[in-house]
């Protein structure tokens, strides 16, 4: 199996930002390039919060411009590690970089292909991947990964929770950032498994009949943006939680109003507050069973005084931590 570092198409590059001497470390200090400290084996079976996490970029907009949204979303892994690097560093683990796998043009099931070995790689090394979209096609490539790792081979139950406002459950002849959940579907069930998908944050104007009718035949989960308080969101996903061994965690930015993700390919006229989606995030920090996340669908040429970006940053912090 090509290493991250291998598959990546562009290395790692220097992290840089504000130093204020002893005692202040930030993120832009404290992340190292992958794999200049080789990651200890660790059980691939065994999700853990001590895990080292190795960040990655899938830079495309490809799936994106394929669902006719507004693209840009190539540009975002750049803007989320601008976002990370000036935060407080608090983390008990550590965060590597492993450089970007990037979507030139319209090659989308390429990239997807190489950022689904990388992450692969990562899985099996024991690391916990945190995939920058991208756009949300960047699930099919954590899939991807998700699905040749040694852990699912091995008959770890993996659920997706996906932190979205769409089903992204659409029925295309060409893949796109609107299909890849059931894409996830299709290639489970050719793998004799079956996919455990639950989505929060489901806009009922956003999503058309089909759709809905497509996941009540694939058994999905789902709680409304309307119906996402604090309370009702934590109950849902503790619920999903209890089904499977590990969970591999996508966050769509357009699931936060936009007044607070304004810079995503379709912003939400109501969405899920930033706290709710947050309280949902230590959530599953805590479980203990996170294996892979991913964020998606930041376009920062949208992004209004870098509020996305930076939305994108704290949540990831927050898993991290």
């Amino acid at each position: 199996m090509p290493t991250p570092a291998r598959t990546a198409d562009v290395p790692p590059q220097p992290w840089t930002g504000r130093f204020d001497g002893a005692g202040h470390r930030r993120w832009w200090q404290a992340v190292t390039p992958y794999p200049a400290h080789p990651i200890p084996p660790q059980p691939p079976a065994a999700p853990s919060g001590a895990r080292p996490a190795v960040i990655l970029g899938f830079a495309s907009d490809a799936g994106v411009r394929r669902n006719k949204g507004r693209p840009g979303a190539a540009a975002a892994p750049h803007a989320i590690r601008a976002a990370l690097g000036p935060l407080a560093f608090h983390l008990a683990r550590e965060v590597q970089d492993a450089g970007d796998v990037t979507v030139d043009g319209d090659a989308l099931e390429a990239g997807q292909s190489r950022a689904g070995q990388a992450i692969t790689g990562l899985l099996d090394a024991g690391a916990l991947p945190v995939v920058l979209g991208g756009g949300h096609e960047t699930a099919f490539a954590s899939y991807l990964g998700l699905a040749g790792s040694a852990g699912v081979r091995d008959g770890l139950r993996v659920g997706v929770l996906n932190l979205d406002a769409h089903f992204d459950l659409r029925d295309e002849p060409v893949p796109s950032s609107g299909t890849p959940f059931l894409q996830m579907a299709r290639a489970e069930a050719a793998a004799g498994r079956e996919l455990q998908y639950a989505v929060v944050g489901i806009s009922e104007p956003n999503n058309t009949a089909a759709l809905f009718r497509t996941a009540a035949d694939l058994g999905v989960d789902y709680l409304l943006d309307e119906d996402c308080s604090a309370e009702a969101a934590q109950a849902f996903v503790a619920a999903f939680l209890a089904r499977v061994d590990a969970l591999y965690l996508t966050i769509d930015l357009d699931v936060l109003p936009a007044s607070e993700a304004p810079g995503v390919s379709a912003p939400a006229a109501y969405g899920v507050p930033l706290p709710v989606i947050s309280t949902v995030c230590r959530q599953v920090a805590g479980s203990g069973k996170l294996l892979l996340l991913d964020v998606a669908e930041l376009n920062p040429e949208f992004d209004v005084d870098g509020r996305t970006a930076r939305v994108a940053a704290r949540l990831i912090n927050t898993l991290l931590r």
